[in-house]
């Protein structure tokens, strides 16, 4: 038995560019669907957040018309009731690397607010990368990338190919144009080999220990990647 790290935005909102205070949090899916994954595997999953504050679900992952019908919707809203780990989670800032086999960070927008600008994050990320284990990160999720500075000043996924919410989907989605920036456009402007596929689509870009997915429909082949690669 594996014991992944799943790194979760502790935000409930995100700054747009008018200063207003958007309402979000962790992507429902993407935080359910890899766990029921990894635990249905045999593994164990702990939850980390900023100063251990408990997450903040984004309301409108739980809507059905983003979870295929009432019925999805249900079924993602059980999920979450039973990840109990979610309300019980540690202190991203005393996580030690070590006591993991692998690291997962899940999307929403909250990430865009606090992880992207996480000092405790960015090193935490730079480890994982440099220790070889299997580093999944999903959606807005590659937002917490953004923190991660190498030895030498350079971002740490800097010549990584690797994929995220893109500029079409969030254009499609209605709020890039109200976004004070973009993930694609920063992830590029950091040094990655930015990738895409079509928007909402499942995607997974796999660069030695790094796996990420586009959207929320990249949450299931991402997660059944780091089921593979726990062996």
């Amino acid at each position: 038995m594996a014991k992944i790290l799943f790194v979760v935005t502790g935000a409930d909102h995100w700054t747009l560019a008018d200063g207003t205070k958007h309402p979000t949090g962790f992507w429902a899916e993407e935080a359910v669907t890899p766990y029921e994954t990894l635990t249905a595997a045999g593994h164990e999953v702990v939850v980390a957040t900023p100063g251990g504050v408990v997450p903040t679900v984004d309301r409108g992952s739980l809507a059905p018309e983003v979870n295929g019908g009432r019925e999805g919707a249900d079924r993602v809203a059980a999920a979450l009731d039973a990840f109990e780990e979610l309300r019980r989670p540690v202190a991203l800032e005393d996580v030690d690397l070590d006591a993991y086999d692998a690291v997962f960070y899940p999307g929403g927008h909250g990430p865009m607010e606090d992880l992207a600008v996480n000092e405790a994050s960015g090193r935490l990320l730079t480890a994982a990368l440099a220790s070889g284990k299997p580093l999944g990160v999903v959606c807005h999720g590659p937002a917490a990338l953004l923190a991660a500075t190498g030895p030498d000043g350079e971002n740490a996924f800097a010549g990584y190919r690797l994929t995220g919410f893109t500029n079409a989907e969030e254009s499609q989605a209605g709020l890039a144009e109200k976004a004070k920036w973009l993930l694609q456009d920063r992830l590029v402007a950091a040094g990655a080999e930015f990738q895409e596929g079509e928007p909402w689509a499942p995607f997974i870009i796999t660069d030695r220990n790094l796996i990420t997915g586009q959207n929320p429909a990249s949450s299931a082949p991402l997660a059944a990647e780091l089921v593979d690669r726990l062996g």
